[in-house]
């Protein structure tokens, strides 16, 4: 269940895929997420797939960015880079920090792609050794979305705690795990969105549905901004909590959880949260 006195505690949103993201005073939750978050995405030129730090090896720059909204647009800022989505010579500066030419696109292609890292191959050989890949369709959680597999993820600060008190120096960064909804689940401690899969979530007055439990991949272990390299971020997790989220994934390791939205309604901070 859900502790009481459960509420919102941080809402987030990543306007680029992949690029660091901001954090909201307020968010209205529509059926395809939180709004403006994935709106744009970098496609590779050369492959035609999403550029996603899942793949780390050629795409962990993209967490040195971070995308805001404001009245021009999308606001991309990083080391050496201050773009709006907007500006025409926007892939080229892009392109030419990341080293890979690259445009910047609100239209998924017809069948968008994305390459992922195996987690624990990364754990194993790095993120600079050649990895297993696999290939990832977007788009199946809402047409014309960036996302992965939902378009939602929440996390409690249950999950946190627990993560921290597992790490070999007691860290655990909400940045890695890139949350929409930081559920502060007050002394409650563990992993506890693991029981709400299949229920009901009432955020305020919106409604969501939860689907499964989130399997990690490689992007917590990655230098966030100011954040340096972490492989714990994951490890923890891959010794700890490695859960099967759906049959045909086996054992991942796995912290927070996605949604799908039942009901849309604008969310802040200090809301309510209860499991149907």
């Amino acid at each position: 269940m859900i502790a009481a006195g459960a509420a919102v505690a941080t809402l987030h949103r990543y306007p680029v895929k992949s690029l660091l993201g901001e954090q909201l005073t307020a968010a209205d939750v529509t059926a395809a997420g939180l709004a403006g978050d994935r709106a744009l995405a970098l496609l590779d030129t050369a492959t035609g797939r999403v550029a996603s730090a899942k793949h780390p090896r050629l795409w962990q720059r993209l967490l040195t960015l971070t995308a805001a909204i404001d009245p021009r647009g999308v606001r991309i800022t990083g080391p050496g880079v201050d773009v709006h989505s907007t500006d025409p010579a926007a892939a080229k500066t892009l392109s030419a920090l990341l080293g890979r030419n690259v445009e910047l696109t609100g239209t998924p292609p017809e069948q968008a792609l994305l390459d992922r890292a195996d987690p624990d191959a990364v754990l194993r050989d790095g993120i600079t050794a050649t990895l297993p890949l696999v290939t990832n369709t977007l788009g199946g959680a809402a047409p014309g979305t960036f996302f992965d597999f939902a378009p939602v993820h929440l996390l409690t600060t249950a999950t946190l705690r627990r993560i921290t008190a597992l790490h070999p120096a007691g860290i655990a960064d909400l940045r890695r795990y890139r949350p929409n909804i930081v559920i502060d689940t007050a002394d409650e401690n563990g992993f506890p969105e693991d029981d709400w899969v299949g229920r009901e979530l009432h955020i305020g007055e919106a409604a969501l549905r939860v689907i499964v439990a989130t399997p990690r991949c490689a992007i917590p272990t990655l230098a966030h901004g100011d954040l340096p390299r972490d492989p714990d971020a994951l490890r923890v997790l891959a010794r700890h909590h490695r859960i099967v989220p759906l049959p045909a994934l086996g054992p991942q390791p796995c912290a927070g959880i996605y949604a799908q939205v039942l009901h849309p309604a604008r969310i802040r901070p200090g809301d309510p949260v209860r499991v149907a």
